[in-house]
């Protein structure tokens, strides 16, 4: 059986990531096989808009999924395995910028840097389309920290806001609050880069 590595999860008759768990728990290796090309687009894009750099994302994923390889043992299925794959990657990105000890990156992060997010309905000018991904791909670089991957998660990753904060280990307040904040900073930069007054920069202090 195979599985998609554009981390959507099974299809057809393949079987659920907790069961492919419950497999490599006892003695498939090949499970964890599995589960790694079935979700390392997704966790790599995630870590590529949270820390800007192409470079840096492919660490991160390839640290998220030793991670979670080390960790797999604890997995209890209290929440889906994509939640706790989001997590660790969310983190493992962290950990690698906070490693360089370096402000968040100017990069331009554009279509050809790894996977993308998977098109949406069509639009008439593709070529705008690409400009605007770039545009807003390097404009997520500016935004901080601590909204950003809230920000990535929500409106690149589509997920809701309940995962979310299962993700973040927040509140769901506090992850409306960091989307929200994420959004003004990235409507701020994307001004800046479209040659419109950016505006202060926003605030950085949650709500809590």
């Amino acid at each position: 059986m195979s599985a998609r590595g554009d981390g959507a999860g099974p299809i057809g008759g393949d079987p659920s990531d907790e069961r492919l768990v419950q497999r490599f728990r006892d003695g498939d290796a090949d499970a964890f096989g599995t589960l790694v090309a079935r979700h390392r687009d997704r966790v790599y894009r995630v870590c590529l808009r949270v820390t800007g750099d192409a470079e840096e994302a492919l660490d991160a994923s390839q640290e998220a999924f030793l991670s979670a390889l080390r960790n797999l043992d604890r997995f209890r299925g209290e929440a889906a395995f994509t939640t706790w794959i989001h997590r660790i990657a969310v983190n493992a990105s962290y950990d690698r910028m906070r490693a360089r000890a370096r402000a968040p990156m100017l990069h331009a992060v554009g279509d050809d840097d790894g996977p993308t997010p998977e098109p949406g309905p069509s639009i008439p000018d593709h070529a705008d389309a690409v400009a605007d991904a770039t545009d807003v791909g390097a404009a997520l670089a500016l935004v901080p920290e601590e909204f950003r991957a809230a920000l990535v998660l929500a409106d690149v990753e589509d997920l809701p806001y309940e995962e979310i904060s299962a993700i973040l280990e927040v509140p769901v307040g506090t992850v409306k609050s960091r989307v929200h904040r994420g959004r003004v900073a990235l409507a701020r930069a994307m001004g800046g880069r479209r040659g419109e007054p950016a505006g202060g920069p926003a605030t950085s202090k949650d709500d809590r």
